[in-house]
């Protein structure tokens, strides 16, 4: 499924939303527009313009060993940064399968969407040898706080999530083996 393209100028600062950043565990019922999913999604890996094949997250040596994914209650779904598109992975709500692998936090079931950052070690352990999964774990970092700024900047609210069972996690989401969760980020409008 092809995305909408996403926008290179918002309405909001980037000092703004540093400032107006923090974890939203409450969210309302309402679902997000696929201009929304998109802006996010491209705010996490994808592509940026210019002559090399550069995204928005940095990655040591461009290596690009992070996978993303996205869970809805319509289903899973994998990021594809060079079409910035989506591949269906599987049908149906998996979201309470997620909370239960997350230690049971509801905010991953309210959440209108969650995005799940995973990382395929191996190929930055090519390229650096035993400093690739330091270079992985500083690139998820990167990535994760690109979608919790381009939510707050979007009117949404965000909460990082690295408590979980990562085969819980690979099992509820049907990930290959060699991606290896490292982040789950609900994302969706804030309750007030």
């Amino acid at each position: 499924m092809k995305l909408p393209e996403p926008r290179a100028k918002g309405e909001v600062s980037l000092e703004e939303t540093l400032m107006r950043r923090h974890s939203v565990r409450r969210f309302t019922s309402a679902g997000l527009s696929w201009e929304q999913v998109s802006q996010l999604l491209w705010a996490a890996q994808g592509m940026v313009e210019g002559r090399y094949r550069f995204r928005t997250a940095p990655s040591a040596g461009a290596v690009y060993p992070l996978e993303v994914y996205l869970v809805t209650c319509e289903g899973i779904y994998h990021y594809q940064s060079q079409g910035h598109e989506l591949e269906e992975i599987l049908k149906g709500d998996v979201r309470p399968q997620l909370c239960r692998a997350a230690l049971s936090q509801e905010w991953i079931e309210e959440a209108p969407i969650d995005i799940v950052i995973t990382a395929h070690y191996h190929r930055m352990e090519t390229e650096y040898g035993e400093r690739a999964s330091r270079y992985v774990h500083m690139e998820a970092g990167h990535t994760a706080q690109n979608i919790h700024l381009q939510a707050v900047a979007l009117g949404l609210g965000s909460v990082p999530i690295g408590a979980f069972h990562d085969g819980q996690v690979q099992k509820a989401l049907s990930l290959p083996q060699d991606h290896e969760p490292l982040y789950i980020v609900p994302v969706g409008y804030p309750m007030k």
